[in-house]
């Protein structure tokens, strides 16, 4: 499947999938591409819900995972031979840039986890599903997870895997568990022999000047840029940084030793090899290496969108409705890879059809 064209692909399992922080279903979408019927997702955010629908085909429930139990959410797997649970819980909390948030306990985030776990072992679903970033691997509150799994009869593969060897061009990590009650089941295997660049996947986009819009797509939109930043992003070479730019061009924190060691940031990305790591801030010059390999601008919306495996026409906005950077960037930029969500699904799908053979 290429990186503009992720198309839902009839059920081929007898199985239903709930999606907990669904957000605006990236992993929704690429479990149906793989095959599998999502019944709902369920997320906090409200603003999330018309992009998760309309996309996805699927039930949207605003709700706070805390107040929910297994019961409340078994009715979605009705008709269905197999239940299946997974989820993203946010991210951020397991950031190194967010430990001391963390130990200051302020992050109400932390324990996500702990409630997809509630409610995995309330219900027993016959497969389990998370991912993650790859720092929670080290992280206690991941190990009862997949523990607590194993005690109560799952059979789990972990691992941590490349987005870009499943056609997501980004050099993206993340920490992948599949758990089943029915035997071992695998991670998915490497699907493209070379990488996506960002040519292919944005190459072909409309020239934009920073600040402007496409008059045929809302979404190909990008940020404006102070004076001195549009002259910082001209004296900037693909994969390079700050470092690259002329002494009177320097903010004051790079002049000293202290800011010197911050050299992701105020770069543009080549051509010709994988995106860095799309973060929420993708949409902003000098938040990461997020300039266009040509164009003096940072990514717009729709090009985030196309690097994160989305299809050119996923919908984000209801019709008339003008997309914002810090609500849709956000979502962009928290979503699961479609295309990685569809190699998830094919370990499930595989698995699950070797299960009926064997019956």
């Amino acid at each position: 499947m290429s990186v503009d064209a992720c198309r839902n692909a009839p059920s081929k399992v007898s199985a239903k999938a709930f999606d907990l922080f669904c957000s605006i279903g990236g992993l929704s979408y690429g479990l149906r591409e793989a095959g599998i019927s999502v019944a709902a997702g369920l997320d906090i955010d409200e603003t999330c819900r018309y992009a998760y629908e309309e996309n996805c085909r699927a039930k949207f429930i605003c709700s706070d995972v805390r107040t929910i139990g297994f019961k409340d959410i078994a009715s979605s797997f009705t008709g269905a031979k197999y239940r299946i649970l997974v989820g993203c819980a946010p991210c951020q909390p397991f950031s190194p840039h967010t430990s001391k948030i963390r130990k200051n306990g302020r992050d109400s985030r932390w324990n996500l986890i702990s409630e997809f776990l509630r409610l995995a072992i309330e219900g027993k679903p016959e497969i389990v599903s998370m991912e993650n970033v790859p720092a929670i691997a080290n992280r206690a509150i991941y190990r009862e997870f997949r523990n607590t799994l194993e005690e109560h009869g799952y059979k789990v593969a972990e691992g941590i895997i490349s987005c870009k060897h499943f056609g997501v061009p980004q050099n993206r990590r993340r920490l992948v568990l599949l758990a089943s009650l029915l035997g071992n089941i695998r991670l998915p295997r490497k699907s493209v022999d070379a990488p996506v660049t960002v040519r292919r996947a944005i190459g072909h986009m409309e020239s934009l000047r920073h600040g402007e819009a496409s008059a045929k797509d809302p979404m190909h939109v990008c940020r404006s840029l102070f004076p001195i930043n549009l002259e910082r992003i001209r004296a900037s070479v693909p994969e390079g940084s700050w470092k690259d730019w002329p002494e009177e061009l320097l903010p004051d924190c790079y002049r000293r030793s202290t800011g010197r060691t911050y050299s992701n940031v105020y770069g543009r990305m080549s051509w010709d090899k994988p995106a860095p790591t799309l973060t929420t801030q993708f949409h902003g010059y000098g938040t990461g290496r997020f300039g266009h390999p040509e164009q003096d601008r940072a990514l717009s919306l729709r090009e985030g969108a196309i690097l994160q495996t989305f299809p050119e026409d996923y919908k984000f906005c209801r019709p008339g409705e003008k997309p914002t950077f810090s609500n849709v960037g956000r979502h962009i930029g928290n979503a699961v890879p479609p295309l990685l969500a569809k190699a998830v699904g094919e370990s499930i799908v595989d698995h699950l059809e070797n299960v009926d053979e064997r019956v």
